[in-house]
């Protein structure tokens, strides 16, 4: 996940005197002025989202606004000193704002914004990953969606491209530049992820091919393409150097981040109402409990898929058999991506159907191959549309397994497997972040839109995995629900695994056991969380966080309402907050 910020708006209030009125007039007048601070705050909020995407052109593109999307920042000492600049102009602003006379939407919103503010600082001066992570480095990804989305005549993006691939080769040399002791591991990141922005080069020269500018807006564009090419295959061959020092001097820095950076990221980006090690702790009695009801549906099912094999006596071994014969039923490679296609209008009938919570058929699900440029950290994934390009379509990242080894591609097989197939697009698509993503856009609140808490998009998107088969999904067989505790152990153990390696230290052999073993995963897919445990930090917990909160947050609420509580409202009333952390839209509800 990418970091931003945003400043709330200063408001000064209008002091006078007058007579002692009636409690009613009075009540009428606090409630005028308040909505005129909310007024006001409302318009100060766009003029500095319209200064912050000056500032973040890359993030602007991602969101859907392409004002600036001609501009590529270069990530040199003078935009770090600019962007500290920026924020400390805002937070003065921000501070002076007389928050009292704010509704709830507003005061949530300044909530938001007060996190993002100080964690921007503190990724910038504190964390500082742009001098150790190589990977922190691309264009791609912006060129791609202005490619991709048709915002404008081709024309009008193909020009704005070509200003940007202007500033290409200095671009790169700042990242150079920057770079101090990396992490062997973002470095290698950066090396396999480098070809994709070759590849984006391709595209553009190919459209080019299909537009009308002037010949001579070609031939500058074309010029272009070739520094920038020139720029990129120059930054490939500098990584690649870098690696060989490393391993020659033994002298990269370790990705773990350690407690004392790992604790306070934690709370800028879960803000889950308790700390990195509370959540550890809490997870650790969540695995226990799901291998508890995994053990007793093994015994159930033993012998519908074991026959007259003897059942082991240690309840990992009893388990992890099961599984093991159970995950023989899969598609074939070549399946694989047209299965997950195959599977989308099914889920989509299922919500309707059984009336979970309202989907909209005029914002499109592309299931795509997953872009070379993204790939290295995840084997599924959902890249939405911003605020400001609702209507854009969005794209269920798949990575094909044509390219794998025959045992690894058997491998991943196994692991998403005919059960939990389902459930993973259950996960990305439908009806997890699609649908969500889609009812953030439409949230009244940009706020809570543009920077939306991941804690409470992963959780949503865990909870609707429960949801589901708590509805009926599936055909509530034991099968369904046994694989559905081994996903969901899975997103347990992503907390246990990712706080014990960047606090406690743990080793990749202990890590590898514990995930293959106790969390009963392949080793593929074991390799595959150790190298996202080794390229991200806290992100990983995020799934757990969320999905504990949401679902805590929906049965204390069942409790209270008994046979008024209705799953369609809860559904569309925690939805229509945007990806507010869960705590504000708690709060909002309580409210409400």
């Amino acid at each position: 996940m990418k970091y931003t910020l945003i400043a709330a708006a200063l408001a000064t209030a209008c002091l006078s005197f007058a007579p002692v009125a009636s409690a009613t007039t009075v009540k009428a007048n606090a409630a005028h002025t308040q909505s005129s601070e909310d007024a006001r705050f409302d318009q100060l909020v766009k003029q500095f989202l319209d200064d912050y995407w000056k500032h973040n052109p890359d993030s602007a593109v991602s969101a859907g606004y392409y004002k600036y999307a001609d501009v590529l920042d270069i990530p040199n000492a003078a935009s770090r000193k600019e962007l500290l600049r920026f924020v400390n102009d805002w937070q003065k602003r921000f501070a002076a704002l007389n928050t009292n006379r704010l509704d709830d939407g507003h005061r949530t919103d300044l909530a938001m914004l007060n996190n993002q503010l100080d964690a921007a600082r503190w990724y910038q001066e504190t964390f500082r990953s742009w001098e150790w992570s190589p990977a922190n480095y691309g264009v791609a990804e912006p060129l791609s969606l202005m490619l991709a989305n048709t915002y404008a005549p081709l024309e009008t993006r193909l020009q704005a491209i070509s200003k940007r691939l202007a500033r290409v080769p200095a671009y790169y040399e700042a990242a150079k530049a920057n770079i101090h002791q990396p992490v062997m591991e973002h470095t290698q990141l950066a090396i396999d992820q480098n070809p994709g922005n070759l590849e984006v080069l391709d595209s553009l020269e190919k459209k080019l091919g299909e537009s009308k500018l002037s010949a001579a807006d070609k031939a500058l564009f074309t010029s272009r393409v070739a520094a920038a090419r020139k720029a990129i295959q120059g930054y490939g061959d500098w990584l690649k150097d870098l690696k060989a020092s490393l391993e020659k001097n033994g002298n990269a820095r370790s990705f773990r981040i350690g407690k004392a950076l790992y604790e306070p990221m934690f709370a800028y980006e879960i803000q889950a109402g308790m700390t990195a090690e509370q959540l550890y702790h809490r997870a650790l009695q969540e695995k226990e409990s799901l291998l508890g009801r995994m053990d007793k549906l093994s015994v159930e099912l033993w012998p519908k898929y074991m026959g007259d094999t003897a059942m082991p006596a240690d309840r990992f071994d009893r388990i992890g058999q099961l599984i093991n014969k159970m995950s023989e039923h899969h598609v074939k490679v070549e399946e694989f991506v047209p299965e997950i296609k195959r599977r989308i209008p099914i889920l989509e009938a299922w919500v309707d159907e059984h009336h979970l919570v309202s989907q909209d058929k005029t914002r499109p699900l592309v299931v795509r191959e997953t872009p070379v440029y993204m790939r290295g950290t995840a084997g599924a994934s959902i890249s939405a549309p911003g605020p400001y390009d609702p209507k854009a379509n969005t794209y269920y990242n798949v990575t094909p397994l044509d390219g794998d080894t025959p045992e690894r591609a058997e491998s991943w097989l196994r692991e998403y497997n005919d059960w939990i197939l389902q459930i993973l697009s259950i996960h990305e698509a439908v009806p997890g972040h699609y649908v969500q993503l889609m009812h953030a856009n439409k949230s009244p609140s940009i706020v809570k839109t543009i920077f939306g808490n991941g804690a409470m998009v992963e959780g949503w998107a865990v909870y609707s995995e429960r949801m589901m088969l708590e509805s009926g999904y599936g055909g509530n067989t034991p099968e369904m629900w046994f694989m559905y505790a081994k996903w969901n152990l899975r997103v347990v153990s992503n907390t246990i695994l990712d706080y014990s390696i960047h606090v406690l230290d743990m080793s990749k052999e202990d890590a590898l056991k514990m995930l293959t073993r106790e969390a009963f995963q392949s080793q593929a897919e074991a390799e595959g969380k150790w190298r996202r445990a080794s390229l991200s930090q806290v992100q990983l917990t995020s799934y757990f966080a969320g999905f504990a909160e949401i679902y805590d947050f929906r049965n204390q609420l069942k409790a209270e309402q008994g046979e008024k509580f209705n799953l369609y409202n809860f559904h569309e009333q925690f939805l229509s907050y945007g990806s507010a952390p869960v705590r504000l839209i708690k709060e909002m509800m309580r409210k409400h």
